[in-house]
């Protein structure tokens, strides 16, 4: 029986972490694939084409340029065919006032970066295993920040 990938987008400019989120990908046993843009404004343009297919979790870092995590997320919000994709916030930010914004703008999970690769997968893993039905029914901000 085959199993369908999980299609993941992480939106974040640095380089660097965009290739150690593919590759923590790449080394978990979890059917994904992941596509990765490297700032909101491109992430949006391809999110707002019709015939984008969407994906079932997305990340987004805050501090972006061009058009920052909040932005998209609000724009995300706004739009009923995006406003049911689960959005983890993955910043290196964990300001209490970063946590409650994207909290109130309807982000699913917060994800303050984690400092080493072994800790990422981790991480990644908890993530695409949780169980997005239960997480996305009635938002608890007990469960929005993921701690490791």
């Amino acid at each position: 029986m085959q199993h369908k990938d999980v299609f993941i987008i992480l939106a974040d400019d640095d380089e660097d972490d965009r290739l150690f989120f593919e590759d923590a990908f790449d080394e978990l046993k979890i059917n994904t694939k992941v596509s990765t843009f490297k700032d909101g404004l491109e992430l949006m343009n391809y999110l707002n084409q019709e015939d984008s297919i969407l994906p079932k979790i997305l990340f987004l870092d805050l501090n972006m340029p061009k058009k920052s995590g909040i932005e998209c997320l609000t724009e995300i919000k706004k739009v009923d065919r995006l406003k049911d994709i689960a959005i983890v916030i993955y910043s290196t930010s964990a300001s209490e006032e970063d946590i409650e914004n994207t909290f109130v703008l309807g982000a699913n999970v917060y994800i303050k970066k984690p400092n080493n690769f072994k800790k990422l997968k981790k991480v990644l893993s908890n993530v695409v295993t949780i169980n997005w039905q239960y997480q996305t029914s009635g938002l608890n901000k007990d469960n929005f920040l993921l701690r490791l």
